[in-house]
């Protein structure tokens, strides 16, 4: 199963104030394991950035002035999020500035199923702080590279937060019924196997034979 975890940065909070994205950042994430396929631009959102934005992200109107435009990369980003499941943190907030987009330059909104793990968050953790960092602290995620708010930087923190947050391990081992494969992201695969032993007949009786002698021996002694 092929899932994106997805985020954006923007000039401001409200798309009903004229704000935009300046970034854009998806990992590939198949059987909870990020893939090597990852989608990333930082955008010309053709508006200034607010100050709060700018506190929050960095990104100043000098240096977005110079990416490309949301339309430039409209078909790449939709080709890579064909019909996968999204995973977002506060997904109407991602959501509503990707769907504004998309209606500025006449394409519609996106359809592809999305799970929103601010909810799922809120669902486990009723009356706790489900900011990012405060579930990076919970599941014990180093988040010291994130000084501020990146669009790459949160996916990858955010997809180790959605594995907890489904109550599953971190992928290291996929067991299967026979054979297991242990995926490193090297690419390198071990293969495990699990054998069942059952006992004979014969190795039953001797075993109970074994224990109806010694444990009246050691009892005794």
């Amino acid at each position: 199963m092929k899932e994106i975890v997805l985020d954006t940065e923007t000039t401001g909070i409200s798309v009903a104030e004229g704000h935009r994205i300046v970034e854009i950042g998806c990992i590939e994430l198949e059987n909870l394991i990020p893939t090597k396929n990852k989608f990333h631009f930082y955008l010309n959102p053709e508006r200034k950035v607010s100050e709060k934005a700018f506190q929050i992200h960095g990104y100043s109107d000098e240096f977005l002035s110079k990416q490309k435009k949301f339309k430039e990369i409209k078909e790449d980003f939709l080709k890579f999020i064909k019909g996968k499941t999204l995973i977002i943190h506060n997904a109407e907030f991602d959501l509503a500035h990707l769907n504004n987009e998309l209606s500025l330059i006449g394409e519609n909104k996106i359809e592809n199923k999305f799970i929103d793990t601010l909810v799922l968050a809120r669902d486990k953790f009723p009356g706790s702080s489900v900011s990012l960092d405060a579930l990076c602290k919970r599941f014990r995620i180093d988040n010291s590279k994130r000084v501020q708010h990146t669009a790459l930087i949160d996916c990858e923190l955010l997809s180790r937060v959605y594995v907890n947050l489904i109550d599953q391990k971190e992928p290291t081992l996929n067991f299967q019924t026979q054979e297991n494969e242990f995926k490193i992201k090297n690419d390198v695969k071990i293969s495990y196997f699990r054998k069942v032993i059952e006992p004979s007949s014969d190795e039953i009786q001797r075993h109970k034979k074994y224990l109806k002698e010694n444990l009246k021996k050691n009892y005794f002694n």
